[in-house]
């Protein structure tokens, strides 16, 4: 059977304690990969619980297989979540788009129909607002 190095040491971290829990009287010491050696860790499992090399290399692969399909539906379920928060702001957006939309064609007949007072209201706004400033600076 062949076995696939590189997922190996990839989900290594993860795949560890499951070799473990298989064979107990594996220490971490027993389950070091030097320098990308998954051939010297198959041999130190094998001779440390006197399992055969294929059965060992066969129960690796069915590891990483698993914890491949784990990581593609992990996935696939963070990508349904972003879709579905993306879907909703749109709609969200949409909606606030909308009611600025009426807000701002409210506000526009309303100066359209009140010119003097719309006149006097933003006088008065910039009145207050000048000695807001005013007064600010001058407390400096």
């Amino acid at each position: 059977m062949a076995i696939n190095a590189q997922e190996i040491q990839g989900q290594w971290n993860k795949l560890r304690g499951q070799v473990k829990e298989k064979w107990g009287q594996l220490t971490d010491d027993d389950l070091q990969i030097h320098g990308g050696n998954i051939d010297q860790l198959v041999g130190k499992i094998q001779s440390k619980t006197g399992e055969g090399r294929e059965a060992i290399e066969k129960y690796l692969t069915e590891l990483t297989a698993k914890g491949g399909s784990v990581i593609s539906q992990a996935a696939g379920a963070v990508g349904n979540f972003a879709h579905q928060a993306g879907d909703r702001f749109r709609d969200q957006y949409g909606n606030v788009t909308e009611q600025a939309r009426e807000r701002f064609d409210a506000g526009q007949d309303l100066v359209r129909h009140n010119p003097a007072q719309s006149i006097a209201a933003a006088f008065g706004v910039g009145l207050v607002a000048g000695l807001v400033v005013g007064l600010a600076l001058r407390s400096k």
